[in-house]
């Protein structure tokens, strides 16, 4: 398999169309070649004028633990042109930033998430692009997810930086796919290119996104820290919407979620209870684990760690929206008076609960916390969204 990255410093006729021209770069820490060179000194190295750079959320070196700390810009140490943050003072390209270069490349491994936040950055990147003229290039890498889509769709009203448009939050797409569709959707005029990645099927296991065996992986933001997590993610991150833990502060976080005060072994015993249609795919397992910081610092947790990987895993089973709105409604029936949904500025979404923003809607929180509701009706609130993704999506498809 090969990435964008790769692609475009092997082919130099590809090279070629960026001679003479500033070139900025979108980047981050797993922004790096087949050899593991960073594109920034790679590109550099094949002759690219770098003229400046961007960091997306975490920052450009990646160092920044949770969400809402912000990054400066600042100037690259080795090479001495701009780095500009784009989760700092700003989120959007300023038009002085924007003067710097005649055409951007963005390198981001992305999660296959509509809360991973690299997404909105790319849609701010060509709203700038469209507004200034410039060029984008997405040089494409996998979506470590894969194709399967899952999630009820934002609504109107609810886009934050957590919600770049009208998705579900497993969307099934790269990057650069992504950027196909926002330019159809929000009708962007931009001379946009994708380097597409050769060798890439998603269907494909053991990796169904990933080229396992084939690429190291490099967290592209600190609690991103293997294929699980990644697989995972579309589920656990709603836990960052809740009291629970998601797992900051340990080895393995957003592969599970506990708190001191509940019995996972109930939980997960209820949640097969509820509904064991939506437990394929995965193995969950009681345990035991006490963040070093964050949610619970200190405290022993009982938790459920969910296990996507060896032969547990089963690609086309695995649906982990379902799984964590599963254990939600497992802990709303074993406890009813739970305090579980955190309310502060979640990704400075202001007037709204963190769990509301992250699901683009209150859907999710009102079938967790309605006594009556069952698996049924979050299928039935679900389901149409998810075909209607899958149609959508459809001509933007370039594997």
């Amino acid at each position: 398999m090969t990435f964008g990255i790769d692609r475009l410093l092997s082919e130099p006729d590809l090279l070629a169309v960026l001679k003479g021209r500033r070139v900025a770069l979108l980047a981050h820490p797993a922004s790096v070649t087949a050899d593991l060179t960073h594109s920034i000194d790679a590109l550099i190295a094949a002759g690219v004028t770098i003229s400046a750079a961007f960091g997306p959320q975490h920052g450009m070196k990646g160092d920044l633990q949770d969400n809402m700390m912000e990054s400066p810009d600042e100037t690259d140490p080795v090479h001495g042109f701009p780095v500009f943050s784009l989760y700092g003072e700003v989120r959007r390209p300023t038009a002085e930033a924007m003067q710097t270069f005649d055409v951007i490349l963005v390198d981001l491994q992305d999660l296959g998430c509509r809360i991973y936040t690299f997404i909105t950055t790319l849609l701010y990147v060509l709203e700038a692009a469209a507004e200034h003229g410039k060029e984008v290039w997405v040089l494409d890498r996998p979506n470590p997810a894969g194709r399967p889509v899952e999630g009820t769709t934002l609504l109107p009203g609810w886009e934050s930086f957590v919600g770049a448009g009208p998705m579900p939050m497993r969307h099934g797409m790269t990057l650069g796919e992504l950027g196909h569709w926002f330019l159809d959707h929000f009708k962007l005029d931009v001379a946009y290119r994708v380097i597409a990645m050769q060798g890439y099927d998603p269907e494909a296991g053991p990796g169904f996104g990933w080229p396992l065996g084939e690429r190291a992986w490099i967290n592209p933001s600190p609690n991103a820290p293997n294929l699980s997590m990644a697989r995972a993610y579309p589920g656990t991150v709603m836990v960052e919407g809740a009291t629970l833990s998601e797992g900051r502060g340990t080895t393995r976080p957003l592969e599970l979620f506990g708190a001191p005060d509940i019995d996972a072994r109930a939980v997960i015993a209820e949640m097969r209870t509820l509904a064991p249609q939506w437990l394929g795919g995965c193995v969950l397992r009681d345990m035991w684990f006490e963040p070093t910081f964050h949610k619970h610092v200190g405290r022993l947790c009982s938790g459920v760690q969910i296990h996507v990987e060896g032969p547990a895993y089963v690609h086309g089973a695995f649906r982990p929206w379902r799984v964590q709105a599963l254990g939600f409604k497992a802990i709303r029936r074993l406890y009813p008076d739970y305090d579980l949904w955190r309310d502060f500025p979640y990704e400075y979404a202001f007037g709204k609960l963190p769990i509301d923003v992250i699901n683009g809607g209150p859907g999710l929180r009102e079938w967790v916390d309605d006594a009556s509701a069952t698996a049924d009706h979050l299928d039935a609130m679900a389901g149409p969204d998810e075909v209607a993704w899958i149609e959508a999506r459809r001509p933007f498809l370039l594997y």
